[in-house]
């Protein structure tokens, strides 16, 4: 029953898909050294990313529960079907945060005086779309901190460069998002609920997600430069655009069937490029 109950929490939180989550935090670190950093710092932000993450998106099950449960398309999602009880997700969320904590004071202190900024960002996304269209970009911005959190991790402070690849991060994240909500416009429309679809309809919508992901790229390319990377890092910049490009040409406004592939399936190997060409950059440039 216990482990029944613990492999149905893993569905819960998408469990597999952390691993694509984690790439684009190690390239904040490996970028910040300019090559490999030490294998405490990778583990314990490694510790950081997954703790933050699952309790991420267990305060979204939890959160938005009520709003699943009347969305034909979530109803059957595990927290709005009633497949697991309330307080131990909740006691989940609190396990997570409390080692998100731990990775930072493992890695430095300013680490751990900024983790609570980390926490009110990845705990008020949840209720954003409840008064903002704006809610992908929060989204965007909630996961885009990753990469910053992992320079501060190896380098004990908090400078501009990193920004850059955050904000690559962000419009990335916020370009599949907003793809992704296109299935709830007619939903969201008549909960009240805010979002670029049900604002702009599922044609804008997606203009908007073009527009995100140029912005994705024109970010990676001005980290580049900033940081002076070299070939392979250029390489990894383009076939990304490559998958993106591929990625939009799945999805339209009056056929929104490969939605699911376009934003998750598709998307994810954007990260994995970027890391394992930025990888070879550093050990090749």
């Amino acid at each position: 029953m216990a482990w029944t109950k613990i492999g149905v929490f893993l569905r819960m939180i998408d469990f597999g898909y952390t691993v694509f989550g984690l790439p684009f935090a190690y390239l904040g670190a490996f970028l910040a050294v300019g090559g490999v950093p030490s294998l405490h710092q990778l583990l314990w932000i490694t510790v950081a990313m997954i703790g933050a993450r699952t309790a991420a998106l267990c305060l979204n099950r939890l959160i938005d529960r009520e709003i699943d449960r009347r969305n034909p398309r979530t109803a059957h999602w595990i927290m709005a079907s009633g497949q697991l009880p309330v307080g131990p997700v909740w006691g989940a969320v609190f396990v997570n945060l409390a080692l998100l904590f731990l990775a930072a004071w493992q890695l430095n202190m300013l680490c751990v005086k900024l983790a609570p900024l980390a926490v009110l960002i990845l705990w008020g996304y949840s209720y954003t779309k409840r008064f903002t269209w704006w809610c992908h970009l929060i989204l965007g911005l909630a996961i885009g901190m990753g990469s910053i959190g992992a320079w501060i991790a190896v380098t004990g402070s908090l400078d501009w460069q990193p920004f850059l690849l955050g904000l690559a991060v962000a419009f990335w994240v916020a370009g599949f998002d907003t793809m992704y909500a296109c299935q709830d416009v007619e939903f969201d429309r008549q909960e009240g609920l805010y979002s670029i679809p049900a604002r702009f309809g599922a044609g804008g919508a997606l203009y908007f997600a073009k527009f995100f992901h140029l912005l994705t790229v024109v970010c990676f390319l001005l980290a580049g430069a900033v940081l002076g990377r070299g070939g392979w890092y250029y390489a990894g910049v383009a076939f990304a655009a490559v998958i993106l490009i591929y990625e939009h040409s799945l999805v339209r406004p009056d056929d929104l069937s490969l939605v699911n592939l376009a934003s998750f399936k598709v998307n994810r190997y954007v990260s994995l490029v970027m890391f394992l060409t930025t990888l070879a950059d550093l050990l090749l440039h």
